[in-house]
């Protein structure tokens, strides 16, 4: 699915974990992920540090608040990402548009059915997609990254954004199979 929402990245990066359980199951504890439930050495404070620059801008107004819940839907409702397909069973993506290499990221809304062709100057697009497929009586549990950026300059821009926080992103994404992988092995079996 990430193939057909971005077509020609510029980064690609998917992590995969066989997970002790069926499709079904797999696929239901990816989809129903709580990222605030993802743990691990490098996560929060990579998270931390990412969002100092916001932080600081908004000093003075008190603590940022801190959700106590996110999955996939929660990020769709209360932000510029956006639900772009689903398999129901096998994989879902999200999106959103910006310019998230930035100290302060600048989102831009963009609908799901215009997400391909968005191409503003100055701007990239990330595309996650979430899937499970069988691996024999088990799972193989993928998370797929795909950035796209808009033009030549953006894509120097980013690549040098790419370089410093892509151990980062692969430690959370790692996390977060991982995270997905406890919750499906710990899950009733659904018949």
């Amino acid at each position: 699915m990430a193939d057909r929402f971005a077509p020609e990245p510029d980064v690609v990066q998917a992590r995969h974990l066989v997970v002790g359980a069926d499709t079904v199951r797999a696929y239901e504890a990816a989809r129903h992920l709580d990222l605030t439930d993802v743990r691990g050495p490098l996560v929060g404070a990579a998270m931390w540090v990412r969002a100092l620059p916001e932080r600081w801008r908004h000093r003075g107004q008190g603590p940022p608040r801190t959700p106590t819940r996110m999955t996939l839907d929660d990020m769709v409702a209360e932000s510029e990402w956006v639900l772009l397909g689903e398999a129901p069973g096998s994989e879902v993506a999200a999106g959103v548009a910006g310019r998230f290499w930035k100290p302060v990221v600048q989102w831009r809304q963009v609908e799901p059915d215009r997400f391909t062709e968005f191409a503003e100057p100055g701007f990239g697009t990330i595309v996650l997609s979430l899937s499970a497929r069988p691996y024999g009586m088990r799972s193989l549990v993928s998370y797929d990254l795909r950035v796209s950026t808009t033009d030549r300059r953006t894509a120097v821009l980013f690549g040098r954004y790419w370089k410093t926080v892509a151990p980062f992103v692969a430690s959370l994404q790692k996390a977060t199979l991982r995270t997905i992988r406890t919750a499906a092995e710990h899950s009733v079996p659904i018949r």
